[in-house]
């Protein structure tokens, strides 16, 4: 007769049969167990279903013809991208066929979010596309490009809650025959936690300095700087939010190497700098003065670049470089100012012309004024004293 009760051997056998069983499911490589039904972890992004609806607005002839573009009279201000209802702008491509040979200083370009009278963008347009000098230069970065033909491209993502507006002004004296755009966008509505994109322009032009001695880029001349007080400035920002790099051009007022100067950056505390780097070749990760006076060599990559070296280390050179913080954007709760010296304890007198970019949880900030058209284009500026440009 079979017995239905099995002895307490056999419960013991049967127990640890099952342990050697669970050890041995345990021991099966995770990748090759059955994945959960409904869980898509594996798959990118682009794979799974997406939530929203893609849009374009461009110049394209709304008569149907082939002049697909706009053109912008000098002190005209034209509006290139409006929405009114939640998204993201996820692209942004312009080309330009102007008169003025410094169309990129001269057309400014702002952008202002959910209905605000201030721009949470304001910069000239070359500069707002790391062409700091006012001049074409090819690279690729992870945010911002320019490719052969002139055409620009941004792809910061620029989420807003309730409206977005963009607007060209040709502050020049010369029209814009035929401005292009095409701006790719996303009509959803956005996360609660979702910052505004900002981008301020600044320059120096050119920058005080705190000594005559302009070779000894040293501590040979004995100049100290822990305040950061004298430093180019290349924003100042009040509220919640995180940094996330900047374009800069530099035109050279003096002979030898202009770099040197430590980035110093202040972090909810205005008195002393939380951020302090090794010096602006360093900042912009290249070294060694990028190849000195006779070796320099433009490179540009994802995160860094110095896409544009002439004349290095001579008076009249000029430098174009970028950073960006992407893979660990530095944040603030109450202030930022991301400063940076101008050589060493702000020793040199070089021309600076910048923009700056970060996300806060304000739609708006109070930007100082623009300075003039002319004051911005780039020149060599008299600034006396052995081994700079002479005064006239």
């Amino acid at each position: 007769m079979t017995n239905l009760f099995p002895s307490s051997n056999q419960r013991r056998g049967f127990f640890k049969r099952l342990l050697t069983l669970a050890g041995a499911s345990a021991a099966v490589p995770a990748a090759a167990q059955a994945q959960p039904v409904g869980d898509l972890r594996f798959l990118p992004s682009y794979a799974r279903a997406q939530n929203y609806k893609s849009l374009k607005q461009s110049s394209y002839d709304r008569t149907g013809g082939n002049a697909d573009r706009w053109p912008i009279k000098p002190g005209e201000t034209f509006e290139v991208f409006k929405s009114d209802t939640p998204g993201v702008i996820s692209h942004i491509w312009f080309t330009i066929a102007a008169q003025g040979n410094y169309h990129l200083k001269e057309l400014v370009l702002r952008i202002y979010w959910d209905g605000n009278s201030k721009p949470s963008v304001e910069t000239p347009i070359g500069d707002f596309f790391g062409l700091n000098l006012a001049d074409y230069v090819i690279y690729e970065s992870a945010y911002l490009a320019c490719s052969p033909g002139k055409s620009l491209n941004c792809y910061f993502s620029m989420p807003y809650k309730r409206s977005a507006r963009i607007t060209v002004t040709n502050e020049g004296k010369q029209p814009v025959n035929a401005f292009y755009s095409n701006i790719d966008y996303m009509n959803a509505a956005v996360p609660a936690d979702a910052m505004y994109f900002h981008a301020q322009y600044r320059q120096a032009a050119p920058a005080k300095p705190t000594s005559m001695d302009w070779k000894n880029n040293s501590d040979a001349n004995k100049l100290v700087n822990l305040d950061g007080k004298d430093n180019y400035v290349f924003t100042e920002a009040r509220g919640r939010g995180h940094l996330m790099g900047v374009t800069l051009g530099v035109w050279q007022n003096q002979e030898f190497w202009f770099g040197e100067g430590d980035d110093m950056i202040f972090i909810d505390d205005e008195t002393k700098p939380a951020i302090t780097g090794t010096g602006l070749e360093d900042y912009f990760l290249g070294s060694w003065d990028w190849g000195g006076r006779d070796n320099a060599r433009a490179f540009s990559h994802m995160m860094y670049g110095a896409q544009f070296i002439q004349s290095a280390e001579r008076t009249g050179g000029r430098y174009l470089c970028y950073r960006w913080h992407g893979d660990n954007p530095v944040t603030f709760t109450r202030y930022l100012k991301h400063t940076i010296e101008h050589g060493h304890a702000n020793h040199r007198a070089d021309n600076y012309y910048s923009c700056c970019y970060w996300y806060q949880s304000e739609p708006f900030t109070d930007f100082p004024a623009l300075p003039p058209v002319d004051d911005r284009i780039p020149r060599m500026k008299a600034v006396g004293g052995p081994g700079g440009v002479q005064p006239a």
